[in-house]
């Protein structure tokens, strides 16, 4: 019998986040280059964005390149961009078939001009499908975002169109990259470490936390349903106390 059936569907996360860590060590353990690790990972990506799709779950953020990756090995930051391309353009038509809608966070920028406008045509061909929101975060990290966003507030103010009483923690996530969605309830981390990395941090604050061994490569359905079970049977008390929460 699989996880997914000791799964509440009533008490799913709206949103779970994932860091998809440890493709490079999943590659050394088996004598191969990071690439291939890379490469592998790609599987894992199109088994949990199916598991989450068919479970009803409706937003899911997958951290595939951070800002601090583009002081990695030239070659491997080289092969991950062609690997970004390659994948964008083949599983577009997956998306539609699973009524998934693209997103992507970050400084996209900095991202080479064939990954941005394979990444501009995905979104747009995606734009209409109501089913589950694909977030990927490219060139993405948390103090970059919130840097851009005071920078916003400050020319505003400077404007004199904000003033700081304008200024609450809903007008805030206004600012941030990932306005148009709910934080998450869920963040998955892979490959054994216990940090965040730069990752979500504001929007992280009440979010549950699921640390495992796995390997990303080797993180599938199974592995995903362990992690939403895991979750169900936490307490989730935002500050007030169990009997508080109990009696609500």
């Amino acid at each position: 019998m699989s996880l997914k059936d000791s799964i509440n569907k009533d008490l799913l996360p709206s949103h779970i986040a994932i860091i998809m860590d440890g493709n490079g060590r999943w590659a050394k353990e088996k004598g191969e280059d990071r690439l291939f690790g890379h490469f592998h990972g790609v599987e894992s990506v199109r088994a949990n964005v199916e598991g989450c799709a068919e479970l009803g779950v409706q937003y899911l953020t997958l951290y595939a390149f951070s800002t601090e990756n583009w002081d990695r090995p030239e070659y491997e930051v080289k092969g991950l961009m062609e690997l970004l391309v390659d994948t964008i353009r083949k599983e577009v038509p997956t998306l539609n078939k699973n009524n998934i809608k693209l997103h992507v966070i970050g400084d996209i920028s900095m991202l080479p001009g064939n990954a941005q406008n394979e990444l501009a045509e995905a979104i747009n061909e995606t734009s209409a499908n109501t089913g589950l929101n694909l977030i990927m975060a490219l060139s993405y990290s948390s103090k970059w975002e919130i840097q851009q966003a005071l920078k916003q507030i400050v020319t505003e103010a400077a404007d004199g169109r904000l003033t700081p009483g304008d200024v609450t923690q809903e007008t805030f996530k206004n600012y941030l990259a990932t306005k148009n969605f709910p934080d998450p309830e869920l963040m998955i981390r892979t490959s054994g470490e216990h940090r965040i990395s730069n990752f979500l941090l504001y929007q992280l604050a009440y979010a549950e936390l699921y640390f495992t061994d796995v390997r990303w490569p080797d993180f599938r359905k199974e592995n995903l349903y362990e992690a939403i079970i895991d979750f169900q049977n936490r307490e989730r008390r935002f500050g007030k106390t169990s009997d508080q929460v109990q009696a609500q």
